[in-house]
């Protein structure tokens, strides 16, 4: 059923019997321990030992570290593996996705505002080859879910943006750089996350597209980048009841069984119409959209049955392993289901030259190779990423381009989770705009917290009965940045604002008293709250390169170039106006 010919592997004769005498020479509860994808959570060599000489697992992702440490951990891992490791990270964003000291080059959306492809290639190449310096050679990533509703609370940023075209522009450079890295990428999240609003971390999420919907958009994305050789795809714990129903009309109340746990997904959908012949991962299991399905002891081994090849994290590694086994014991699993997992698992490995390397004692480079870390080349790449991204959405009162002359007295609202007066990005911002010759006072967001609650309140009303004329005597304009990343678990990001009964001096009532603009660094909807702002500005990413680029924006001594790849607007009239 694996053609280890044919895209993705294109393995010559040599690398062809490797893939089956290891095959043959494994028993089945070596094969059971390829299957594994666990989180690393330790450098504890006792513990890695059991992973890797006892279980023999396939792969392992750690969170980013210290390059070095790294390194070390990669490269102790693979000494002690008898079959080599796929070593997987989020190389989402750049090399930060697997060392706290790589690049970073740009949030995925950041990367799409460019409009130029060269910008996908170049996401690919930095967090590609960082990721290689330290032995990782599994990319999840690129992502191409499709930001189809801006009130989803994982997908957002993450993303290449609502347009399936631009989307595969930006994942096909992604892909052609991942493979000059030698590193598998793992498209992401199969079916698709992006229609829902709900986070699958949380639950089943569904992606509710039509058949024909689904076809033109999501199956685009992937039939497009399975054609030009995506090694691994990522199947999310989304469901898609549409093309359920349709494979498989007599599936009654299993239609919204997520695709992690569903044949018709894999095996029809993703396997038979796309051609895909490559591996296939299923996404965290620790995540509620799996684990609140079925049973844990059926559902681990049925996921393997359904048609995921590997089983990435563990909620209790020992336990898991022992279900997988149980399971293939009672059948849930078959011998030729598991020999074509492993078969899969095997060929990927292959298809990265990972058992020449093993033989060669270079599965993970030497420390001179940490050199590509945030090196220059990359450095300049990232600040072209952020010049080329920065998007103008709004300037109808014409405030841009500010000059300290016209606007000296500047007061800063700083919209993060951090209230600190001396946070670091409070901290940059006020540097940068002095530096610019404006004085500015940063909003204390604070102050109207007393010792208890009738001196909380008597501070709220002094700001709420404060003449306007009074408010406006020291202030020419007011700039409020935002920093509000959707993440796992976060369901709704929305513009939180200080102030007794939300009128307080926080909350922009003086948009029509004093000029004010409005700049988001990560979430691109803020509007949605804010829509009587004549200037706003979306940014994308908080980084250094991105605030150096934005000031050089905003003073007018660089144009705006950035193109959004979403509706800024959220498809209302009011926040256009």
């Amino acid at each position: 059923m694996v053609n280890l010919k044919s895209n993705p592997f294109f393995l010559d004769d040599e690398a062809v019997k490797w893939v089956n005498e290891t095959l043959n020479s494994m028993t089945f509860l070596e094969k059971i321990g390829q299957l594994f994808c666990p989180i690393g959570f330790t450098n504890d060599e006792n513990i890695l030992k059991n992973l890797t000489s006892k279980v023999g697992i396939g792969g392992i992702m750690y969170r980013p570290g210290n390059s070095k440490d790294m390194q070390n951990v990669h490269r102790f891992l693979q000494d002690n593996s008898k079959i080599p490791l796929l070593i997987g990270a989020n190389l989402e964003s750049g090399g930060n996705g697997i060392v706290s000291d790589g690049t970073n080059y740009g949030k995925p959306m950041q990367v799409a505002a460019t409009n130029d492809e060269i910008s996908g290639y170049r996401l690919g190449k930095v967090a590609c080859s960082e990721g290689a310096s330290v032995g990782c050679n599994w990319a999840f990533a690129p992502i191409v879910d499709i930001d189809m509703n801006f009130r989803n609370p994982i997908t957002n940023l993450r993303t290449f943006g609502n347009d399936a075209d631009l989307i595969i522009k930006m994942a096909k450079g992604y892909l052609k750089a991942a493979d000059e890295c030698g590193v598998a990428v793992s498209i992401k999240h199969f079916p698709g996350d992006g229609v829902d609003e709900r986070d699958q971390h949380l639950l089943t999420s569904v992606n509710s597209l039509s058949v024909d919907e689904w076809d033109e958009t999501y199956g685009k994305i992937y039939k497009s980048l399975i054609d030009i050789g995506a090694k691994t795809v990522m199947v999310g714990h989304i469901s898609q009841p549409s093309y359920t129903r349709f494979l498989n009309p007599k599936i009654g109340e299993y239609e919204n069984i997520p695709a992690s746990l569903c044949p018709e997904l894999l095996q029809k959908l993703l396997r038979n119409k796309l051609k895909f012949n490559g591996l296939i991962v299923s996404d965290a299991s620790l995540m509620i959209g799996f684990t609140s399905y079925m049973k844990r002891e059926r559902a681990v081994p049925y996921c393997i049955a359904a048609g995921c090849d590997m089983f990435l994290f563990n909620k209790n590694f020992e336990e898991d392993y022992k279900f997988m086994i149980k399971g293939y014991k009672k059948g849930i699993i078959t011998t030729e289901r598991l020999n074509e997992a492993v078969t899969r698992i095997l060929a990927t490995k292959a298809s990265l030259n990972l058992h020449i390397k093993k033989a060669n004692r270079n599965l993970v480079p030497s420390e001179n190779d940490l050199n590509i870390i945030s090196c220059e080349n990359h450095r300049e790449w990232a600040r072209e990423c952020a010049d080329k991204s920065i998007t103008l959405v709004k300037n109808k009162e014409k405030i841009i381009p500010l000059s300290p002359s016209k606007y000296k007295r500047v007061l800063l609202n700083v919209l993060e989770e951090n209230d600190d007066l001396n946070s670091p990005l409070k901290t940059l911002l006020k540097e940068k705009f002095e530096k610019e010759g404006f004085e500015v006072t940063i909003r204390n967001r604070s102050q109207a917290k007393g010792q208890n609650m009738d001196e909380t309140m008597a501070l709220a009303f002094t700001e709420i009965v404060q003449s306007v004329e009074d408010f406006k005597k020291d202030k020419d304009l007011i700039i409020y940045v935002a920093n509000y990343e959707t993440a796992s678990n976060n369901t709704v990001i929305r513009l939180s604002f200080k102030g007794l009964l939300g009128i307080g001096n926080d909350y922009p009532w003086f948009a029509k008293e004093v000029p004010t603009m409005f700049i988001s660094l990560a979430n691109p909807y803020h509007l949605l709250d804010v829509p009587f702002m004549k200037t706003f500005i979306n940014a994308y990413t908080f980084s250094d390169d991105v605030i150096d680029k934005l000031m050089e924006k905003i003073m007018g001594r660089s144009e705006f170039k950035g193109i959004s790849p979403v509706d800024p607007f959220c498809s209302r009239w009011d926040t256009k106006c």
